[in-house]
């Protein structure tokens, strides 16, 4: 092999060799958090705790109706389902599971019983977002809380029905 013969080898093999490496760079998948759950059990609500403060996924979807209120006024609380509201890419409905009454009722489980999930990137989407929206609806104890980047569609569901349910559990 004549030396521009090498050159131009190494040269080929340079531009081969970074080809590769931007492909794999590009087509890495991260996984997010929960993911693997929304796209195992995608019919199943995320559920959060005020005692626990985690989120984990339930089995069975609660049988309530939007906008009427479920349960016993008991000492565990009563739940409070918001209407489903529709966003550009499915349905968002927030459950809330309240103690006390009027101004003071005081929100100690949130279950989001209805999100968009229809592929996996729904799902990625919303196995993110959906813990954080939940936990801030806890701390907050209101729906004034901040919108998830990347989730705005979902975010402002979730605001939407989370609010309806705050004000039914006032009335």
């Amino acid at each position: 092999m004549t030396t521009r013969d090498r050159g131009t080898t190494r040269i080929l093999l340079w531009v081969m060799s970074t080809l590769t490496v931007l492909v794999l760079l590009f087509g890495y998948r991260t996984s997010l958090a929960g993911a693997d759950q929304l796209a195992a059990g995608s019919e199943s609500p995320i559920v959060g705790s005020a005692s626990t403060s985690t989120c984990s996924t339930s089995d069975t979807a609660p049988d309530t109706s939007p906008g009427t209120s479920a349960g016993s006024s008991g000492s565990s609380g009563r739940t409070v389902t918001g209407p489903a509201t529709q966003t550009r890419y499915g349905p968002v409905q927030v459950e809330l599971n309240v103690t006390g009454s009027g101004s003071s009722a005081t929100i100690t489980d949130v279950a989001v019983i209805q999100y968009p999930n229809s592929d996996r990137r729904d799902a990625e989407i919303n196995g993110y977002a959906l813990p954080i929206l939940i936990q801030s609806t806890i701390d907050q104890q209101s729906a004034d809380i901040d919108m998830v980047s990347g989730a705005t569609y979902t975010s402002m569901g979730y605001q939407s029905s989370l609010q309806a349910a705050i004000d039914q559990a006032q009335a």
